[in-house]
C-alpha cells in the first residue's frame, strides 16, 4: 500500500508544484462596490485602417432584464463575400444553446455548477440551462427561412450573394442566463456574457462550408474571423458594464442607461456587468489598462494597481517580441472563475483575488495576456489546432519569464517535462480528451522552444514576426506556419518541426533538457518557491500549520525525525516504520534531507542544544517516544493554544491523528506529532491515517493544526484553515 501510495503522491506533488507555480498560483479573482466609469477613448487610426479586411460588420441592440435574466435584441450584420464560391446561404453560431443541456454544456465548469448548486438550494436544474431563441431573419424587409440547430443558425438566402458581394442581414432574438458558472451565466453579483449573439461563422473556401462545430464540452471552440462592432447594451443605471472597444454612455429610460461599444477588427465580443463592480483604469502611452474589480478585502486597490502594472509590462514585452497590440485598451475582469481563467478579445477574465498573491509571479495572467497575440490578434480554428492559440501563450508566458531573470518560471520550466504522449501536437480537441494541458499547453510549449532553440532567439523572434505580420486579424493554420518556417529557416528545419509536431511520442531533444543534477535542484527551488508563495499568500495564518513545518525546512532550517524506541509489538514497528517510510518519500521528493533519530542515548545527548535549534516530527506513541516523555509538560502546555485536548485524547485507546505546536523549547520552531494511543491504526482506520499522513504535509490542502481518528477511521475532530487552492486539486 504503502509504495502505491507514495507513486501516486509523487506524481501528484510534482504535477501539482509546477500546475500552481506556474498555472494556478495565485488565481485572480472577484470583490464587491460601485466606481468610476472607465475612460472613453476613441479607436486608434491602427485599428480602423485594419477594419478594411474585416468580412463583416454588426450593429447590435440589447436590452438586459436583470430579474428574469434574459437579453432581448436586435442585430443587424453586414456580410461580404470575399470567397470564389457563390453563396446561397450563410452560417451563425448560436452558442448560447450550448446551456440548453447539461450535456452541450462545457466540462470545465461541470465541479463549480455543482459546488454552486449546493450553496443555492433554492436553485432548480433548468435554473443553470438557458439559450438563445431565434424570431426573426430579415434582408431589405423580407422575412428569410432560417434553421437553428445545433448551435447552428443556418439562413436561407433565397438570392445568392456573387464573390464580392455584400448582405445586410436583420436579425431577433432572446436570450436565457443560465445561472452558475458558464462563459454565459449569472452568478451572485456578476454576469458573464460571451456567446451570448449570433456571430457569423468562418467560410471554408477550400472545402466550400460553413463551420457548423458546436461548442466544444471538453475545451474551447474559439473559432471567428475579425470584424466591426457597434452594441449597445440597456442596463440598470447602477450597474458597470465592461465591453471591448471604446464606450460612450447616454441616459435611456427612468433608472437605466444605454452603453454602447465600438470595437473596430476584434476577433470575438463579450460584456461582463455587476452593480458592484470598481474599475481602476491606467493610461500610458495611449494604451488604457482597466481593471474590473470588487473591492472585498483590505488593500485590494494596490493588488489591482500591482496588476496593471504587470499588465503593461506584459504587453510592452510581447509587443517587442511578435507585434504591436493594435487597441487603445486592454481590460481585466475579475470574476468567479476558479481554477482557470478565460481569454476574450481585448478581454481577459480571472478569478477571485485572495489573500496577498505574488502578482510577478501569477503566470495565468501572463498567459492570458499572451492569447492577445495568439487568439486575438492571430486566429485559429482552435477545435482542430488548439496548439497554435494554447501552445504558444504557454510559450510566450516562460519566454517573458525567462527575460525577466525568473529560472524558477522561465525556460527550465519547459527543459524538465520530457514525459511522451501518444497523441500528436497538431491534434484535435477530440483526439485529446482529457489531456489538453498536456499535449496543446506543455507539449506545444516544448515544440517551440526545440525551434527558438534550433534558431537562436533573434532568428526565431524574425519569424514569429513575420508570422504576426502574415496572419494579424486573420485565421492562421499550422500549414501557414509551416510555410513561414520553410521560408525563413529552410526545408530541413520546417521538415523537423513538423515531424514534432505531427508524429506522436514527442520528447524534446535531449541536448535541450535538463541533466540529472540540474532537475533536482530545478524541483528544490520550485517547492521553496510554491510553498512559500502559499504562506506569503495567506499571512494571517496560525504558526502552527502543519505544512509550514515542510516551508521552514525548505528555507533552510533544520529538521528532525524522532522514532518511539520503547517497547513494541511487531505490528506497531510496522505502523511506525509505514508512517516513516511515507514522510521520507516526501521529503526525498521536495529536497528536504532530515536527521533521523533511533536511539534514545542519541536523543538525550542532542535534546537541548541540536534539538532546540531543529524543527522536529516526532512519531508514535506518547509514553514510547522519547522527546514526548521528556518534554511532556511543555508539550501539553503548548497544545492548550490550539485547543487540542493532549490529556484527554491520549488517555483513550485506538485514537490515531497528528497535531503541531510550537517546538517546547524554542518557539520560532515547530514541532509536529503523529501520533496513535493503542498498537497503531488498523484496518480501514490505518488507510485513512496513512493518507491524512500525506495530506497533512503537502502545500495543496488545507491548513491543519490537528485532526483525530478513531478506531474506524471517522474523523473525530479537527482544526484547520481552509485552503481555497485545495479544492482545486480535489477535482
Amino acid at each position: 500500500m504503502n509504495k502505491h501510495w507514495n507513486t501516486i503522491l509523487s506524481k501528484k506533488i510534482i504535477a501539482g508544484v509546477l500546475v500552481v507555480v506556474l498555472i494556478a498560483i495565485p488565481i485572480s479573482g472577484t470583490g464587491i462596490v460601485l466606481a468610476a466609469q472607465p475612460t472613453i477613448q476613441n479607436e486608434t487610426s491602427t485599428v480602423a485602417n485594419a477594419a478594411v479586411h474585416n468580412l463583416a460588420r454588426y450593429q447590435v441592440d440589447a436590452k438586459l432584464d436583470e430579474k428574469e435574466m434574459t437579453i432581448q435584441g436586435t442585430e443587424t450584420v453586414t456580410y461580404r463575400n470575399n470567397s470564389k464560391d457563390t453563396l446561397n446561404n450563410v452560417v451563425f453560431h448560436t452558442f448560447a444553446d450550448a446551456n440548453r443541456s447539461t450535456e452541450t454544456q462545457s466540462s470545465l465548469f461541470r465541479n463549480s455548477n455543482k459546488q454552486i448548486q449546493k450553496e443555492n438550494a433554492d436553485k432548480k436544474p433548468d435554473d443553470f440551462l438557458g439559450g438563445i431563441d431565434i424570431s426573426n431573419v430579415k434582408a431589405s424587409d423580407k422575412s428569410l427561412k432560417f434553421d437553428n440547430t445545433n448551435q447552428a443558425l443556418t439562413v436561407e438566402l433565397g438570392q445568392a450573394i456573387q464573390p464580392g458581394q455584400s448582405i445586410t442581414l436583420d436579425l431577433e432574438f432572446e436570450v436565457k442566463i443560465p445561472f452558475g458558472s458558464q462563459r454565459l451565466s449569472y452568478y451572485k453579483n456578476i454576469i458573464n456574457g460571451a456567446h451570448w449573439f449570433p456571430v457569423l461563422s468562418v467560410y471554408d473556401p477550400t472545402s466550400h462550408m460553413w463551420d457548423k462545430t458546436p461548442y466544444s464540452t471538453s475545451f474551447e471552440t474559439d473559432y471567428y474571423d475579425s470584424a466591426d462592432y457597434q452594441v449597445t447594451m440597456n442596463v440598470p443605471a447602477d450597474y458597470q458594464v465592461s465591453m471591448p472597444g471604446t464606450l460612450t454612455i447616454k441616459d435611456a429610460e427612468a433608472g437605466r442607461k444605454a452603453i454602447t461599444a465600438t470595437a473596430n477588427n476584434t476577433r470575438e465580443f463579450v460584456f461582463f456587468a455587476s452593480p458592484d463592480f470598481k474599475v481602476e483604469s491606467v493610461t500610458r502611452d495611449d494604451l488604457t489598462v482597466h481593471y474590473y474589480y470588487f473591492d472585498n478585502q483590505k488593500d485590494k486597490k494596490k493588488i489591482v494597481d500591482q496588476y496593471i502594472d504587470q499588465a503593461f509590462k506584459v504587453i510592452n514585452f510581447f509587443e517587442e517580441k511578435y507585434g504591436e497590440y493594435p487597441y487603445p485598451e486592454f481590460t481585466i475582469i475579475e470574476s468567479y472563475v476558479e481554477g482557470l481563467a478565460v481569454e476574450f478579445s481585448r478581454v481577459i477574465q480571472m478569478g477571485l483575488i485572495q489573500g496577498q498573491p505574488d502578482v510577478s509571479n501569477d503566470a495565468a495572467f501572463v498567459h492570458e495576456i499572451a492569447h492577445q497575440w495568439f487568439h486575438s490578434l492571430i486566429g485559429n480554428d482552435s477545435e482542430r489546432e488548439s496548439f497554435l492559440d494554447e501552445g504558444f501563450a504557454d510559450f510566450s508566458m516562460v519566454y517573458f519569464y525567462e527575460k525577466q531573470g525568473d529560472m524558477l518560471n522561465g525556460f527550465k520550466v519547459i527543459q524538465y517535462d520530457d514525459v511522451p504522449f501518444d497523441q500528436t501536437i497538431d491534434s484535435t480537441n477530440d483526439k485529446v480528451g482529457d489531456s489538453p494541458d498536456a499535449i496543446f499547453y506543455k507539449k506545444g510549449r516544448q515544440a517551440i522552444y526545440e525551434l527558438y532553440r534550433t534558431l537562436g532567439e533573434e532568428k526565431f523572434d524574425e519569424l514569429m514576426q513575420t508570422y504576426f505580420e502574415q496572419y494579424v486579424h486573420k485565421n492562421a493554420t499550422i500549414d501557414g506556419l509551416l510555410q513561414i518556417v520553410e521560408n525563413k529557416a529552410g526545408k530541413e528545419i520546417r521538415d523537423s518541426w513538423e515531424e514534432a509536431l505531427r508524429k506522436p511520442n514527442y520528447t524534446l531533444k535531449q541536448e535541450y533538457r535538463l541533466t540529472e543534477d540540474e532537475e533536482k535542484a530545478y524541483m528544490l527551488e520550485q517547492f521553496k518557491s510554491v510553498y512559500h508563495s502559499v504562506f506569503t499568500q495567506f499571512p494571517e495564518l496560525p504558526s502552527e500549520t502543519m505544512s509550514r513545518i515542510i516551508d521552514k525546512s525548505l528555507q533552510g532550517e533544520p529538521l528532525t525525525i524522532i522514532l518511539s524506541d520503547g517497547l513494541m509489538a511487531d505490528k506497531t514497528k510496522e505502523q511506525q516504520d509505514q508512517v516513516l517510510n511515507q514522510i521520507q518519500g516526501f521529503l526525498q521528493i521536495t529536497g528536504i534531507k532530515p536527521t533521523v533519530i533511533t536511539d534514545r542515548q542519541v536523543l538525550k545527548e542532542k535534546l537541548k542544544s541540536e534539538l532546540g535549534n531543529s524543527n522536529v516530527i516526532v512519531i508514535g506513541k506518547q509514553d514510547t517516544n522519547g522527546f514526548v516523555q521528556a518534554l511532556k509538560s511543555g508539550i501539553i502546555k503548548r497544545t492548550d493554544s490550539i485547543g487540542f485536548k493532549w490529556r484527554e485524547i491520549m488517555n483513550k485507546s485506538n485514537q490515531s491523528g497528528a497535531y503541531i505546536v510550537k517546538h517546547p523549547y524554542n518557539q520560532n520552531r515547530l514541532m509536529l506529532h503523529y501520533f496513535w494511543t493503542g498498537d497503531g491504526p488498523r484496518d480501514q482506520a490505518a488507510d485513512i491515517y496513512m493518507e491524512k499522513v500525506s495530506e497533512s504535509l503537502i502545500f495543496s490542502s488545507h491548513f491543519y493544526q490537528y485532526y483525530v481518528i478513531n478506531s474506524t477511521g471517522k474523523l473525530n475532530s479537527e482544526q484547520k484553515v481552509e485552503n481555497p487552492y485545495a479544492k482545486l486539486f480535489g477535482e
